[in-house]
Formats: structure tokens, sequence, C-alpha cells
């Protein structure tokens, strides 16, 4: 089955993402005050090449599937948490 960004799955995950990317990241935010449309990068979040290796790393543990860093579709996956979400609800394996 496949989650879009606004399905029921995804946004009761959102917390548990976030949470994990403070977590992991060691950032100085509330998992709870992370937008998740913003972006990742940049103006968001802004992480950095090595904070998406970090992240990739903690999701493939936790969820159980790899993250691969010279998938063509990336960018999208990490331009924001929300469409990181979704793509582990449509992937994961545990």
């Amino acid at each position: 089955m496949s989650h879009d960004l606004s399905s029921p799955v995804v946004t009761a995950l959102l917390p548990e993402v976030s949470a994990l990317i403070v977590e992991a990241l060691n950032l100085d935010v509330a998992a709870a005050e992370i937008d998740p449309d913003v972006s990742l990068f940049g103006e968001g979040l802004d992480l950095d090449s090595i904070d998406v290796l970090e992240v990739a790393l903690v999701v493939s543990k936790r969820y159980g599937f790899q993250m691969q860093a010279d998938d063509p579709n990336n960018e999208t996956t990490f331009s924001s948490l929300r469409a990181l979400t979704a793509h582990i609800a449509n992937h994961r394996t545990v």
C-alpha cells in the first residue's frame, strides 16, 4: 500500500520520525516544534549532507530498509519531514 503525504499513516508517524531526527542529530529544538512541511535544508532545519547521512543511517536501523546515497529521489525524499515520513511509511519493514 502506498501512502501519500496526507495519509493518516504518515500523519501518525510524523511525531516518531521528528523525535528520531532530533535525537540522532542532537538538535536544540523540540520534536513537536518541527514544521512537517518546512524544508529540512536551508531556511528550514538547516541540515547539511552529513546530517542527511546520519538520518539515513538511523532510519535504516529503526525501520528496516536501506536508504541509498545515490537514489535519484533523495532530493524529494529529504525535502521535508512529511516527505521523509511518507517515504518511511512506504518502505518500512518493521
